[in-house]
Parts: structure tokens; sequence; C-alpha cells
């Protein structure tokens, strides 16, 4: 056992003896002390399994609340992940890839396999781009999407950078979200206006 999981008994059973102690002290007939008992253990083990799903919670809050989602003027609202990256699910010449948008990204990047699942075609002939990432710099190839759609923003014929160095992760960057009306971070939530 941890020490963290150590601390978390501890914590568990002082609220227990704590509300164990204040029933026992009213000194109420058993029957009412027993639904009492059952009352609590049933509210904190909805706050535990609150705490537990907080992921799914969360999904839950931004469908109710319109944030994830598109409003009627076709602005697209998008909330933080756990990761604390804003992540988007895209059309890419039809095919479905997954983006994270990076401000510190130049130019809209995908990773190899990306590009050749999207059908995405790579401009021959050209000079590679020498991008500078954590690991070290990479030569990447230049493409263009026929179409890329994220949720009303459609795209066409849009430049991207390849890169098979890239791993999984694909990247929209400053050449995308520049080509929006605006956009801007409300609390948690990513707005941007096609």
């Amino acid at each position: 056992m941890t020490s963290d999981e150590s601390a978390n008994l501890v914590y568990a059973v002082i609220v227990l003896l704590l509300v164990g102690s204040s029933l026992l002290a009213r000194q109420l007939p058993i029957k009412q002390t027993a639904k009492m008992a059952l009352a609590w253990v049933a509210i904190f083990g909805m706050l535990f399994l609150a705490f537990s799903f907080r992921p799914e919670m969360k999904l839950m809050w931004q469908r109710v609340t319109g944030t994830g989602q598109t409003s009627n003027d076709g602005t697209l609202r998008v909330t933080k992940g756990e990761d604390g990256h804003y992540s988007v699910d895209a059309s890419a010449n039809g095919h479905s890839l997954r983006f994270m948008i990076d401000t510190g990204a130049t130019t809209t990047s995908l990773s190899g396999d990306a590009a050749r699942k999207a059908n995405i075609s790579i401009e021959e002939g050209r000079i590679g781009v020498a991008v500078e990432t954590a690991n070290g710099v990479v030569l990447n190839k230049r493409g263009r999407i026929g179409k890329l759609e994220i949720g009303p923003i459609v795209r066409e014929d849009f430049p991207v950078l390849i890169g098979e160095e890239q791993g999984e992760i694909n990247l929209l960057g400053m050449n995308w979200l520049s080509s929006l009306k605006s956009w801007r971070v409300e609390g948690d939530v990513l707005v941007l206006n096609p």
C-alpha cells in the first residue's frame, strides 16, 4: 500500500468515525440511526461515483451546456482535454483523423500513417521542410489535403506537412488557425469562429 493510499484510508476512517459518533450522540432509536447511516453511505457513494467518473460527467456537462459543440452561427467550442490540450476530430478527404490544436506549430502537420490513410498527395519535386521538434530537427514533406472538415469549418486544397518521424500526433497549426475569422480561449474552452 502506497503512502497516498494509506492517507486516503485514514481520511475515510476519520470521516466514518465522525459520522458514526454524531449519529450515536443523538441517541436515536436503532431503526432511525440505521436509516441515517444508510443515507450517509448513499451520499458518500454518490460523491465517490461522481469523482470516479468525472471525465464522463464532464462530457455529459458539455452536451448539456453545448461546449464542444457547434452553435447556430457556426462557432465551434472545443473543451480542453484531461491532458491539457485542445483536440478535435476532423475529416481529411473523407477519412476520420484526430488533431491536436497547437499554437506553437506554424504549419498543420500529419504523421505519415495519417497522410496515407487520408490519401493526401505529397508534392513531389519540392524541397522538404526542416522542422524543429522536441526530438531534434526532422525533414517533412509538403502535401495538400483536398478537403479538411472540422465541424462546420471546411478548408479545401489545404497545405500541410507530412512527417514520417512525427509519431501518431497530427497537429493543427497556425496556418489553420489564421484561416479563421477569430479564435480565443475562454477558461477551458477554445472558441473557433469560422
